[in-house]
């Protein structure tokens, strides 16, 4: 059983280059989680081009930005205007695209994708990783030069980022960490002006 799953970001890469990444580290299948996949500045990646591109590419394609999105149609989702990614989490359907990620690794190698390049600045690894951590299981993020990085690393970098201590005497890891992200989901999260957008 595959014990691994990956993200990457599209950020603006010409598609070859974005083929090429996915190639390197031999991915199966794509799990878009953008709330709207739809790109102006970088429309190779629209939802049906990127889909095509993929499948001539013998690489699945899947949309899932509807269950693991950052931009909910909920207005319960959010809070003083912004997008609270812990009530987010708790929804039914977010759960629900969780499972259907937990299920697809088990058949392939298979990545998360969104648009930021910098998997820190992007609610992929800031809502979907830190909600589908678990033992036993490995996160990877494909980087714009084709190196890895390791979710731990990247979670030592939000630590840094925030200028918050890796140890404290009071606290557990796990609570430093739930922290961190919090503090910067409420930075990075959307505003509840997306919501008149629908």
């Amino acid at each position: 059983m595959n014990s691994d799953i990956y993200t990457i970001g599209h950020s603006n890469h010409d598609m070859p280059h974005f083929i090429g990444l996915l190639k390197l580290h031999q991915i199966e299948a794509v799990a878009d989680v953008r709330q709207s996949p739809y790109s102006k500045i970088a429309p190779q990646f629209n939802r049906e081009v990127l889909k095509n591109v993929l499948i001539s590419q013998q690489i699945s394609y899947v949309f899932l930005g509807n269950m693991l999105g950052a931009r909910p149609t909920d207005p319960e989702c959010y809070r003083d205007g912004k997008v609270d990614f812990d009530i987010l989490a708790r929804q039914p359907y977010f759960q629900n695209g969780l499972d259907r990620l937990r299920k697809g690794i088990q058949k392939m190698r298979l990545t998360l994708m969104c648009a930021e390049k910098d998997p820190l600045t992007c609610h992929r690894t800031i809502l979907v990783c830190q909600n589908l951590k678990c033992d036993g299981l490995r996160i990877l993020h494909i980087l714009e030069d084709g190196e890895l990085e390791d979710h731990r690393d990247t979670e030592a970098r939000l630590l840094n980022t925030l200028k918050m201590p890796t140890y404290d005497m009071f606290k557990s890891q796990n609570e430093i960490l739930k922290d961190a992200y919090q503090r910067y989901g409420r930075k990075i999260a959307a505003s509840d002006e997306v919501l008149a957008s629908y």
